[in-house]
């Protein structure tokens, strides 16, 4: 089939959380079994002046209406190896920035019409380009205006631009919400700037343009597709989803094994598999010695997220005296609300023999955070998918998840199946994750079969090689 992909990031070229992994790991594993795939980006700065833009090449000049302007911006195309091409759509003034979004504190003000434009490009491209595709598939808010933009501009034109279009929801928070007035931008008739359009509460929904325009929408783990036509994950658009709930459709997300792999990680020093964990214990080892702490009585727990009240550090901060009480030792590694990293850093300060918290992020230290912790954190209040308990099986850490969304899909709860069990799932509640904290301490002192759990995580599979080929059925059964 021919595949083309949109998305505002892409792993290796810019990252900034899941959406990243999962759109390069992917774009990857379709070209590899086979299909013809493109794969379009905003020219940020970071990818123009990057070592691969360097054999980019101008394909095509653009003028995209935009409101009353006509904006001018250009194509440029890069080879990344067979059936493999990533096209970046360049117009400075909008990609031409140090930041994807914004900065810490507030998102750029012209967010709607940097990512309206980068929809109607990727529309214009594909027509300049002659590439008709079988499936056009689009990600999050930032593309969820582009099955509506081709669609109309197949009306306009004739041309058939995609046979079916696709749109993932990677996490239905963030919306792309908009005032009212943005609409003018999209050029679109004004029957769209309604309750069974864009509207949402005298704004405009970006991702409700996805949700009802594409022919197929996809979430990121089964039970996060089934969480999001409830009141309690719909995030108020609960009913624009059970509107389309026959076309709604959950994959889990898979990992890179190539990148995620114990065995050959090159941010390690020390390698190991499930058959010999004795690189493992010397993972933890350097762990401890990078983050200034000595190894305790109890086990070393590890957490990586963005520090936000989507990740559960409410949770986390309110039992964090477990950790001094057991000798346990605590790795915590990440950024975000600024309220968090200081009651953290208060948590490091008064008890630096078992809490180190480290407020950056870094992508060689979250490898060694994962290789070598003996379990990993997770208290998520909300979790579409989800990669790190997926990253921690691999590297034998058995995950403490909350049971949400691709956290639940993802895990085996060892506590109510202590055969097949890879981790710990707890209801997001203090009392719940209190007993998780506790049943984690009594399976770490049976030492046998916390050795058994961690040689069952090792074995899971969770590579794209299974998730791609879910993808490729539903692909084939729509054309």
């Amino acid at each position: 089939m021919k595949i083309v992909h949109a998305a505002s990031e892409m792993f290796p070229y810019v990252k900034t959380g899941g959406l990243a992994d999962v759109c390069g790991s992917l774009f990857k594993s379709l070209a590899g079994v086979g299909h013809e795939v493109s794969f379009f980006l905003p020219g940020y700065r970071k990818i123009i002046e990057s070592k691969e833009f360097e054999s980019a090449k101008l394909k095509v000049v653009l003028q995209v209406e935009l409101g009353e302007q006509f904006l001018r911006g250009e194509v440029w195309a890069i080879s990344l190896g067979k059936r493999q091409t990533l096209y970046i759509i360049r117009r400075d003034e909008y990609f031409d920035r140090s930041n994807l979004y914004g900065t810490r504190e507030r998102d750029y003000d012209d967010n709607d019409a940097r990512f309206i434009y980068f929809s109607k490009a990727v529309v214009q491209a594909m027509r300049l380009l002659d590439i008709k595709a079988d499936i056009l598939h689009c990600h999050d808010w930032q593309t969820g205006l582009l099955p509506l933009f081709l669609r109309m501009a197949e009306q306009e034109t004739g041309m058939t631009l995609a046979l079916k279009t696709f749109f993932s929801i990677h996490n239905l928070a963030f919306q792309g919400l908009y005032p009212r007035s943005s609409f003018k931008l999209t050029n679109l008739p004004e029957e769209f700037n309604a309750i069974d359009g864009l509207e949402f509460y005298e704004q405009i929904s970006m991702i409700k343009g996805g949700i009802f325009f594409a022919d197929k929408i996809m979430t990121v783990s089964p039970n996060y597709a089934r969480e999001i036509l409830t009141p309690r994950f719909g995030c108020g658009l609960e009913g624009a989803l059970k509107v389309r709930e026959e076309d709604l459709v959950g994959i889990a997300n898979g990992i890179d094994t190539e990148v995620w792999n114990p065995r050959k990680d090159p941010y390690l020093l020390n390698h190991y598999g499930a058959n010999d964990l004795s690189g493992k214990a010397l993972c933890q080892e350097a762990l401890l010695n990078k983050v200034g702490l000595k190894k305790g009585e109890g086990p070393v727990y590890g957490l990586v997220a963005r520090l936000t009240e989507q990740k559960g550090v409410d949770l986390l901060l309110k039992r964090m005296n477990f950790f001094v009480k057991n000798d346990c030792r605590i790795v915590l590694l990440g950024k975000g609300d600024p309220t968090y990293e200081k009651a953290l850093r208060r948590w490091a300060k008064s008890h630096p023999e078992h809490v180190a918290v480290c407020i950056v992020l870094d992508e060689e230290m979250s490898h060694l955070v994962e290789a070598g912790s003996d379990y990993f954190i997770m208290p998520s209040v909300f979790e579409p998918c989800g990669l790190n308990q997926m990253y921690s099986q691999r590297y034998g850490t058995l995950p403490l998840v909350s049971g949400v969304g691709g956290l639940k899909d993802t895990v085996v709860d060892i506590v109510s199946d202590p055969k097949e069990g890879t981790g710990i799932v707890f209801e997001p509640n203090e009392e719940a994750y209190a007993q998780a904290l506790e049943d984690s301490l009594s399976l770490y002192n049976d030492q046998k079969a916390f050795l058994h759990a961690i040689k069952r995580a090792m074995k899971r599979d969770f590579s794209w090689k299974r998730v791609t080929a879910e993808y490729e059925a539903l692909y084939q059964d729509c054309v």
